[in-house]
């Protein structure tokens, strides 16, 4: 995978798991994967295949920076509030020519850049949680440090857990908003419709097998057939129907018009990280 055969992966949430699946997937034989988690019991927590090296900060303080030193590649996959504190903690330790790729939302590239070495390259990655079964979606974008070979490195990286698609930065926070935070939209109307089975005199257990299955069997139809949404939505809408009745009502609702709004509060939200971060200032070393 790398020339030197180490990548490090700071930080083993929800995210940083899902990522370290591509990475050992992705690795060969010769590279060291080294993985830190902030506790010891997060550490226990996370399984791993056989070689991986797992260190805490609790157990190990200088963990992080004995992780990047000498990676080719780094994957910060902390929460946004805590990556400039990680990037000053790392940075005399990482490798001249490292790639450092961040997965902090709303976190940019300049703000990224200035708290590295001028040498190192950037880049963000914007993956979903179905990167944890190889179903995800990752944006990225990097700055123009970026060699080729670090770009092949990244994306066979990403590659491995799902698609991967290249965006300006200007794109990456707005893709966020629809394959990043879209399992949590899509999450919330199983929800709900879970409820509504409920209510209509499913017991809990009948209601999540029938709408689970209800979606996923839709959600495979889509991608098998390669039909657009639309044309899979009449043809379960029969003129005068029960389908019809029901998206009425939901046309009624301005469903259309709440989802581009939960987007744009989400997009919002973005860019007040991105200044946020960026108001903690700092110059480039």
């Amino acid at each position: 995978m790398s020339s030197n055969g180490v990548v490090a992966v700071v930080g083993a949430g929800s995210m940083g798991r899902a990522i370290l699946a591509g990475v050992v997937a992705a690795a060969g034989a010769d590279v060291e994967v080294r993985v830190t988690t902030a506790t010891h019991a997060g550490a226990a927590r996370v399984a791993l295949s056989s070689g991986v090296t797992i260190r805490d900060l609790e157990s190990e303080p200088d963990a992080n920076r004995i992780a990047v030193r000498g990676a080719a590649l780094v994957v910060v996959a902390v929460k946004p509030s805590r990556v400039r504190e990680v990037l000053a903690e790392v940075r005399d330790d990482l490798a001249p020519d490292a790639v450092v790729v961040s997965v902090a939302a709303g976190v940019s590239l300049a703000t990224l850049a200035r708290a590295l070495p001028a040498s190192v390259a950037v880049v963000r990655a914007m993956p979903n949680t179905p990167a944890a079964i190889a179903k995800g979606v990752t944006g990225l974008a990097g700055d123009e440090r970026v060699t080729d070979a670090q770009w092949d490195l990244v994306r066979r990286v990403f590659e491995s857990v799902g698609i991967v698609v290249m965006v300006d930065e200007s794109r990456l926070d707005t893709l966020g908003t629809l394959s990043g935070s879209g399992p949590a939209y899509f999450y919330l109307v199983v929800e709900q419709m879970t409820r509504a089975a409920c209510a209509l005199g499913f017991s809990l257990e009948e209601a999540s097998r029938l709408v689970t299955r209800t979606f996923v069997g839709a959600a495979s139809l889509l991608e098998f057939t390669g039909a657009t949404p639309a044309e899979l939505r009449r043809q379960v809408t029969s003129p005068r129907g029960t389908t019809e009745r029901a998206i009425a009502v939901l046309d009624d609702a301005h469903l259309d018009q709440l989802i581009v709004r939960a987007c744009e509060a989400a997009l919002a939200r973005s860019r007040e990280l991105a200044a946020e971060a960026e108001a903690e200032g700092g110059g480039r070393g």
